[in-house]
């Protein structure tokens, strides 16, 4: 993994992730130009979604048996039809199964990081996959940023045009990239899907590393959903394309990405990680004032991304290290279980709202981290410490 291509990977990583929030700020504009109401047009969010999960189920496994220097460049291109269809949708309807495909097909992320895994030494492991990481982070904070101004700029079409553009790009130069590597095993595609479940059920390591996931993954779509009812609302009121641009101040969390990796590889992978729910806690408690203080709502944005993007990539790096052949695999239990994890913070963070506003949603972001750090403390000791990696018939058994 030579810095050309660990940067390739990030770009790439983080461009997939972000088709899947282009459309998020666009909702009332894309309502308008179809006539629709802007409930209808939150369908669109669901369908992305949905697919993705779809997607990272029965796709993103098959990195483990597949020559990934061409199913990679499959998913970029397949996506890139979706994207354009996007851009040509003449109705809610074609918007919605268009969105549902790409959905699917935008998993390329979740394709490579494993696959950076695979191609770094084992004691640089760590940071590439930070890296690789970071770049997935970049993208979802970043997307929605850049959706709303080119919308402003130039309609809610364009950017999907757009994206279609780059994820064409991206397949022919990543098709020339990614070394010839022999598939890391060989199975029946329903054995295959049936492992997944196999090794979160056999690795004890696995399921408590996927429940401090999952909580972050809670904690920081909790944040952020309810952060732009904050912003929206008084006494604030910022547009959305104002609003888009808080997501910047969340890069902050891409340096620590950076440097993450470094401490798992260093073999403090379990302490950083306590530490960085100290401080996302640290942030709820921060963040209780900052209901009328843009300058305290930057602080919290930076705080808890720095905390929350650390002990995502330290999980991420921990579970690597448990398999050589099944880390495709491990990274789809990791990335649906962080799917279940956004989708109840994002539903919990509508509801707490209502109930209680930004009051209710920071007790609920402190419970939660409070409750990582018991699972931390818990099994930092025993169920968290990885093994080593188990022989090539361990997993192909399973």
């Amino acid at each position: 993994m030579s810095r050309r291509l660990t940067f390739l990977f990030a770009l790439a990583a983080g461009v997939a992730v972000g088709n899947l929030y282009w459309a998020q700020p666009l909702l009332g504009f894309i309502a308008g130009d179809l006539r629709v109401t802007t409930a209808t047009a939150g369908w669109l969010i669901t369908a992305t979604q949905f697919g993705y999960a779809v997607g990272v189920l029965l796709l993103v496994p098959l990195g483990d048996v597949l020559d990934r220097r061409r199913f990679v460049p499959i998913m970029l291109l397949t996506s890139a039809a979706a994207l354009l269809l996007c851009a040509l949708a003449p109705s809610i309807g074609v918007l919605l199964l268009a969105l549902g495909v790409l959905g699917v097909t935008t998993i390329s992320g979740q394709i490579l990081t494993p696959l950076a895994g695979d191609l770094a030494g084992d004691a640089q492991r760590g940071r590439i996959v930070g890296v690789v990481g970071s770049g997935t982070l970049t993208g979802i904070l970043a997307s929605r940023a850049i959706s709303g101004l080119v919308a402003d700029a130039a309609g809610w079409r364009t950017i999907f045009a757009l994206a279609a553009v780059l994820a064409v790009l991206l397949a022919i130069v990543l098709h020339r990239a990614i070394p010839q590597l022999a598939p890391r095993t060989r199975m029946p595609y329903p054995q295959l899907i049936a492992s997944v479940g196999a090794v979160v059920v056999r690795e004890r390591a696995v399921r408590w590393t996927l429940v401090l996931a999952a909580t972050g993954f809670a904690t920081f779509s909790l944040f952020w959903t309810a952060l732009t009812f904050l912003l929206s609302g008084p006494p604030f009121r910022y547009p959305v394309a104002v609003i888009g641009l808080f997501g910047l101040a969340g890069l902050a969390g891409v340096l620590s990405g950076l440097r993450g990796g470094r401490l798992h590889d260093r073999g403090w992978s379990l302490p950083a990680t306590g530490a960085a729910w100290v401080l996302a806690l640290t942030a709820f408690v921060v963040a209780a004032f900052a209901v009328r203080s843009v300058a305290l709502v930057i602080i919290v944005i930076v705080m808890l991304d720095v905390a929350l993007q650390t002990q995502a990539l330290l999980n991420r790096a921990r579970l690597f290290a448990l398999s050589h052949e099944a880390r495709s695999r491990l990274n789809t239990a990791l990335a649906t279980g962080n799917f279940v994890g956004a989708a109840i913070g994002s539903a919990a963070a509508t509801v707490l709202w209502s109930a209680g506003g930004w009051t209710a949603v920071t007790v609920a972001g402190t419970a939660l981290c409070c409750f990582a750090l018991i699972v931390w403390a818990l099994g930092r000791r025993g169920p968290l410490v990885s093994r080593v990696a188990p022989p090539d018939n361990a997993i192909q058994g399973a």
